[in-house]
């Protein structure tokens, strides 16, 4: 299997399934220098891990990542930087039913069909486990920003459950890391609890829409015509497993929107800077940043592994039932929400050294 990697100048390929040794990332790229130790990335880990309320998955796993090479007396040397995860709390026996069935709604039988074999234990290297690495890889790229671009601030957060939507009325950012959804109003995320006790309870599952905000971004990052800013993050969300949509600002609302209401009109500010009047465009135009908050959002659908009983077929070709059991998420998008500000991590940085390679301080300026 090729096409484990991602990025340009800050590269990170994952390895690892989910019911193996261990899993992790490793990073190419990472400029020399930077402050990082294996607790600076644990905090991110800490936030996606499983097991933290009865929301996600209650596998155990305490996501302890271990730096094995590019480190030296807390600095990155410029060389390759190897993390790992070790797995502990692996239940293979929980998918042994399921080795000769294809679990609707899962990669199972694109797996088979492409390679010819497949590792059922949880989803092989098709697992949600996967995305350990990269929130790990994510928390390389944040301590490189806050060297080089100390200004950029990522928040990722839910907006939407099943048809429930936030109130954007009543968003407040302080929410965020006080409620298990990630979401950015109390009062939501009292009423998502209730509603997704019920699913929880009954075997079944629902999506989500995840929005990730990356403010004090410098304006000049991403360049036509393939290297734009919105083609890799779009790239980058829509990797994540589950994702079956991706938008830049407006997204497909824009659509409804005539082009005297999406214009993002553009004046001249106190501090000499430009600033704008709204930002339909997400902080992007002609795939290069504007210096407005950077918005992105993914929808991930219902965690495919539930306890109703599915329809499917057999490698032999025969018609069966399944039912899935172990232990998943009800709603994945609730994990997925550090995983998302990873890749927005990941992308920031790769595009601020491309353009700082490229570009230096040559860039246009306004007054």
């Amino acid at each position: 299997m090729s096409l484990n990697s991602f990025g340009h100048l800050f590269r990170v390929t994952t390895w690892g399934e989910s019911h193996g040794p261990a899993l992790g990332a490793t990073v190419d790229g990472c400029p020399p220098g930077i402050k990082v130790d294996a607790a600076a990335l644990q905090h991110w880990l800490d936030r996606r891990k499983p097991g933290q309320n009865r929301y996600t998955t209650q596998r155990q796993e305490p996501d302890q990542v271990e730096i094995l090479s590019g480190v030296f007396e807390g600095c990155t040397t410029g060389t390759p930087v190897q993390l790992a995860i070790r797995n502990t709390d692996q239940r293979s026996k929980d998918y042994s039913e399921i080795a000769e069935k294809f679990r609707p709604g899962h990669a199972d039988i694109t797996y088979w069909q492409k390679y010819g074999i497949r590792d059922y234990r949880g989803g092989g290297r098709s697992s949600a486990r996967e995305t350990a690495a990269r929130v790990a890889a994510g928390g390389l790229a944040r301590a490189a920003l806050a060297n080089l671009a100390p200004e950029v601030e990522i928040r990722g957060y839910m907006v939407q459950m099943g048809p429930h939507r936030i109130d954007r009325e009543r968003m407040d950012w302080d929410q965020i890391e006080e409620n298990p959804f990630w979401v950015p109003d109390a009062r939501t995320a009292e009423d998502w609890a209730g509603y997704l006790d019920g699913l929880r309870k009954s075997g079944n599952s629902v999506g989500a829409v995840i929005e990730v905000v990356a403010r004090g971004v410098p304006a000049g990052l991403g360049a036509p015509v393939f290297g734009k800013l919105d083609t890799d993050l779009a790239a980058a969300m829509m990797s994540i497993n589950a994702v079956k949509g991706v938008e830049i600002g407006e997204g497909m609302a824009a659509a409804e929107l005539t082009g005297e209401a999406n214009a993002d009109e553009i004046f001249m500010g106190n501090d000499g800077r430009p600033v704008y009047s709204s930002n339909h465009a997400g902080g992007i135009l002609g795939g290069i940043s504007t210096g407005q908050d950077v918005v992105v959002r993914f929808a991930v659908k219902p965690t495919s592994s539930i306890l109703k009983p599915r329809q499917t077929i057999t490698k032999s070709g025969e018609s069966t039932e399944i039912v899935t059991k172990g232990r998943h998420d009800p709603c994945v998008g609730i994990r997925a929400v550090p995983v998302g500000e990873a890749m927005m991590a990941c992308v920031i940085l790769d595009h601020l050294l491309l353009h700082r390679g490229q570009i230096g301080d040559a860039g246009g300026r306004i007054g």
